[in-house]
Formats: structure tokens, sequence, C-alpha cells
């Protein structure tokens, strides 16, 4: 399994024909490419941040509108003495319209910006999906250790136990060397043996607890069902082979001319990178959006005053008038002025939190690619050497032993350096392979694209289907 190769329909197909009917018998597991799957499928984050896109696309357009015009109705100039509407030629029915125009360009800029910011929330849910992968893994491999070292512990219990039998006849029958001590010591050891095994088991129950958050089923049409986590498979295995995962950038990490400015080039296209850069072309929208308010704000009002006819009959004439109503921005020291420099702050701000942001990443790469490199002498380490010499010397020991030359106390250490040996190897297996898992979340490059969250979505549904009635591949 190549992760950095992985497509996801074709992985959620391959998940969904490689799924077998759960029954009673069979044992629940599920591979690192399963987990990752059901987590970037399954989070609510992204459908709430596909629902923020939404709402700032719908504001950017309502904000391009002009303002709604205002209407307003009275009677003006009634007289008190006698409250009749013909009686004097200055009372008046009075209907009117205004409408207020916004400065300068400051609508078409403020619906710029708007657009601009919805930009921004496909590169975050790139960004959330790579941290997932690297999260969800980590936690997988976290068990996967934690399940392999139970393994590892549990196939040497049955040595151990005939090594403490061996020990306690020998010592009955007075065969030997074996002295009390020995006996005691080989019990002691099936005891510390219990305890490391039982160590074990709480690391691996409480990762699965905590990599069963991401597993969680979520359907955005059937939000109630969200809510059932009773529904919900709560216990599992991982697979118990160790997956292959690939660096994502193997030639920009092993160029012979090894550059920071190459590493933050290749950065720029990280989708956290990429939606700062779409903030800061908003904030630059928003210097614009500053710059308008010394522009004068327009408005036009127009009314229509009916009069009633004179107490003799004679008709008066209506009335009409329209006006225009504008500002004058004179006073901008500590108004206009003020707010384009506090844009321009804002601006500037942002790029330095793409810079910070850049330097922390190449921090964190450098760091991680050096625990790489020595992770990998150490593996080169126990399988050329470590590994053969432990089973060599355990093998001598026992052989020493047997032949009443060798001492039981070093048998037991023997065997015991064996078995941290095997382990320790594991480990340094598991942790190369989450350092490249984090390594391959900071070169995530952004891929954005409509179609594939459309596809994605579609198959998130095929297989959430089938993980309802809790259906996990057998392996």
């Amino acid at each position: 399994m190549k992760l950095n190769s992985s497509n996801l329909t074709s992985l959620s197909t391959a998940l969904i024909l490689g799924l077998s009917v759960f029954s009673a018998q069979a044992e629940k597991v599920v591979s690192l490419e399963q987990a990752i799957t059901l987590a970037q499928q399954n989070d609510p984050w992204l459908h709430g941040s596909r629902l923020k896109q939404s709402a700032v696309e719908n504001r950017s357009i309502a904000s391009g509108t002009l303002p709604d015009p205002k209407v307003s109705l009275g009677i003006m100039n009634l007289p008190t003495d006698t409250w009749d509407l013909d009686q004097e030629g200055m009372t008046q029915l009075k209907v009117g319209v205004s409408q207020m125009f916004p400065r300068g360009d400051s609508l078409e800029i403020k619906k710029d910006q708007l657009q601009i910011e919805s930009t921004k929330f496909p590169l975050l849910r790139e960004d959330r999906k790579a941290k997932l992968k690297s999260q969800v893994s980590q936690l997988w491999l976290d068990a996967y250790l934690a399940q392999q070292t139970i393994k590892l512990i549990e196939d040497d219990w049955s040595l151990f136990e005939q090594m403490a039998e061996v020990a306690k006849a020998s010592y009955s029958n007075v065969v030997g060397k074996t002295r009390q001590q020995d006996v005691i010591r080989a019990q002691l050891e099936i005891v510390q043996l219990d305890d490391r095994l039982t160590s074990q088991k709480q690391k691996l129950e409480t990762t699965i607890a905590r990599l069963n958050e991401w597993l969680h089923i979520y359907d955005a049409d059937r939000l109630n069902e969200s809510f059932n986590f009773d529904a919900q498979p709560l216990e599992f295995r991982v697979s118990k082979k160790l997956p292959a995962i690939t660096l994502n950038n193997p030639t920009v990490l092993k160029a012979s001319n090894y550059s920071r400015n190459l590493l933050a080039q290749e950065l720029s296209n990280h989708p956290a990178i990429l939606a700062i850069d779409i903030k800061r072309k908003a904030s630059e929208k928003g210097i614009e959006l500053a710059k308008q308010q010394y522009e004068p704000q327009w408005g036009v009002n127009a009314s229509y005053a009916y009069r009633d006819n004179m107490p003799s009959g004679d008709s008066r004439a209506d009335l009409f008038s329209v006006g225009v109503t504008f500002d004058l921005p004179l006073f901008t020291e500590n108004r206009q002025d003020k707010q384009v420099a506090a844009s321009i702050a804002d601006s500037e701000t942002i790029k330095t939190e793409k810079l910070l942001l850049t330097k922390q990443m190449i921090s964190v790469l450098e760091k991680e690619l050096r625990q790489l490199k020595r992770l990998s002498d150490r593996q080169s380490i126990y399988q050329e050497q470590l590994l053969k010499q432990t089973h060599d010397q355990a093998e001598a020991s026992l052989t020493a032993y047997t032949n009443d030359d060798g001492d039981f106390a070093e048998v037991v250490r023997a065997r015991i350096a064996e078995l941290n040996a095997r382990i320790s190897a594991l480990r340094i297996d598991v942790d190369a392979l989450k350092t490249v898992v984090r390594i391959n979340y900071l070169f995530a490059h952004s891929q954005s694209n409509s179609n594939a969250e459309h596809k994605s979505k579609h198959t998130s549904h095929k297989t959430n289907q089938l993980l309802s009635s809790q259906q996990f591949g057998e392996k």
C-alpha cells in the first residue's frame, strides 16, 4: 500500500469491495487505508467548512447590492384649531422616497473581498484532510505497535513458563546447578512479563478508543443518526501487516544541493500557506475599501405632496420635490486616515503570519528528517547485528545451561534481551513510519477542485451504508 499515490475514489472502491459481512465469530479489522478514508469522509468539520463557504459566498452577493430605498409618509402643516385639511394652503399629504449610494466603489470592493475570502475554505479543507491523515495514521501505528508487542510477548510466554518449570523441576530433583533463587527469578520474570503484557493491552485499548473518534459515521443528510453513538462499532483491531508508507517528495529531501529556500518554495504550495495568501489578498481589498471612505456618500430623495381644495372649492396645485444629499469628508485626520492605517497594519500582520508558519514548518521538517536519518541507522544496526546477536546469545546461554555449564540467570537475561531487541526493532520501524507520515503532511500540496469533493461525498455515502451495519474487513 502506497499512501502517497492513493486515489480517494479507487481507495473507497477497494474498501467497499474488501469489506466482508461481519459475523459474531469474526474479528473486526481496520487497515490503515480504511481508517484514513473513514476519518476523511466522516469528519463533521469538513461539512461545517462547506457551510461557512456557502455563507460567505451568499454574503458576497448581498454586500454588492444597493441598500433598500426608504419611503416616508406624512401630513404636513395641519392647522391645530380645526384640523381641517382644506383650511390652509400649506397643509399637505406627503409621500417621499430616498435612496443612498455607498461611497465610491465600496460595494464592488466589498463583494470582491468576500469572494476572495470564500476561496480559502477549500484550502482549509485540504489542510484538514492532510492533518487527519497524519493524526489517524499515527494513532493507527500506535495501535499496531501495541498489538504486535502483545503478540511478541505472548509468543515468548510459553517459553518463559517452560523455563520456570524446568528450573523448578531441576531444583526439586537437585539436578545441575539450579538454585532456589533461579526458581524465584523465573517466576519473577513471568510476573514482570505479565505486567508488560497488561501495560501494552492498556496502550492498545486507549489508542483504539482515541482512534474510534475518527471512525464515527457522519452523514450530513441524516444528522440525527450521527448522534446515535451506540450504533457505531467500538471494538476492533488493526491489520497484522505493517503498511509501506513512502515519502511524498523524496527528490527534494535527497537533493545534493540542500537549500532551505528550496524547502520554503516547496512548502509554499501547502494548503495552510496558500490559505494565508488568500487571507492577505482579502486584506488588500480591505485597504481599498478603507480608502473609499475619502469619497462622499450620495443620496437622492423625491417627494410628492397632495393638497386639498380650498374651502371655496377652487383646487390647489400639488407639489413635487427632488433633491440630492452628500457628505463632505473634510476632517479625515482622526477617522479616514486612521482606518486606512489600521487596514495597512492588518495586511502587514498577515505577511508575518506566513513567515512564521513557513519558519515553523521548515524547522519541524528538518527535525523530522534528522530523526528519520537516525531511525534508519538504528534499523540497519538492529537488522544486521543486534537481532541476530541477541538470538545467538540466547541460544548459546540455553545450550550452556542444558549442558550444566551455564548460569540460569544468564539464560533468563539473554531471553529477555532478545525479546527487548525484537520489541525495540518493531518500535523503531513504527517510529520511522510515523516520522514519514509527519513529513508527508508538510509536503501536502493543494489539488482542490469541486469534482473531487463531489466524488468524495458520493463514495462517503456508499461507505457509510456498509459501515452502519458494522461491516469491517476480515484479516
